[in-house]
């Protein structure tokens, strides 16, 4: 038997022995993913929100949502620098603003502006509800360590279609491994200029059963850092505080 030979059946043989490692790493981190998204979302008893109404005031501006299977209905009401009552109704066609009880002209880019800025305060008082959307892409990155506790690490990533205006913004979320609760998040956006921001939860209580968060809201220095870094400088205390996040006077029925 010929070196050459031996040497093609040898190759054969370790190829056809070789586990089919892409196979079992890429299901199990799947699973993992969904399980830790699942868990938090019972811990903070949000599932619930699919079928909900709740108010909240931030920012001095009061905040209403419906939602009833998928059809939903938000509201922000503020006095502007006139004294006149703003009230911007969205829902899943477009958003509206009334002014005094009229409906008042928006052009495409403030009704654009409005919708984003309405949508985020309601994205982000639901968090971690919402994770499970269709549009939701979801990768378990392991366990890290923030402040000496162990958290699951998730990254989410939004599909073009039916993510949204901000469809390629990144998201990062961790989930304290003993009992789901979503401690603490970081984005990376491009809209209105674009930037970085870390949260760290505060204020947890509960309203109606559903856990409510507060956050302190950060960034880096250098908000062109690879944001899958920012969770190291937390640790290190090298993130700027730019505000707190307070949710006042929630009701959720």
């Amino acid at each position: 038997m010929t070196k050459t030979y031996l040497l093609l059946l040898l190759g054969i043989f370790f190829i056809s022995c070789s586990p089919k490692q892409k196979e079992s790493t890429t299901e199990e981190p799947r699973s993992k993913v969904q399980e830790v998204i699942d868990k938090s979302i019972d811990f903070h008893q949000m599932g619930g929100l699919g079928n909900a109404e709740f108010s909240l005031t931030f920012r001095d501006i009061d905040y209403t949502y419906v939602n009833n299977n998928g059809m939903y209905e938000y509201t922000r009401t503020q006095i502007d620098s006139l004294g006149a009552t703003v009230l911007d109704r969205m829902d899943n066609d477009t958003l509206i603003r009334y002014t005094n009880g009229a409906a008042t002209d928006v052009i495409d880019e403030k009704r654009a502006a409005y919708t984003r800025s309405v949508n985020s305060v309601i994205y982000f008082f639901r968090l971690p509800f919402g994770l499970n959307d269709p549009a939701v892409n979801k990768t378990y990155l392991g366990e890290t360590e923030i402040k000496g506790k162990t958290y699951h690490e998730i990254k989410v990533t939004f599909e073009q279609e039916g993510g949204g205006e901000d469809f390629d913004d990144v998201f990062l979320y961790w989930f304290d491994t003993e009992d789901y609760s979503m401690d603490y998040l970081a984005y990376l956006y491009h809209t209105d200029g674009g930037g970085m921001r870390f949260r760290e939860a505060i204020n947890a209580r509960r309203v109606n059963g559903m856990l409510i968060q507060d956050y302190i809201n950060l960034k880096p220095e250098d908000e062109s850092i690879d944001i899958m870094t920012i969770d190291e400088l937390y640790n290190d205390g090298k993130l700027i505080e730019l505000s707190k996040i307070i949710n006042e006077n929630v009701v959720i029925k």
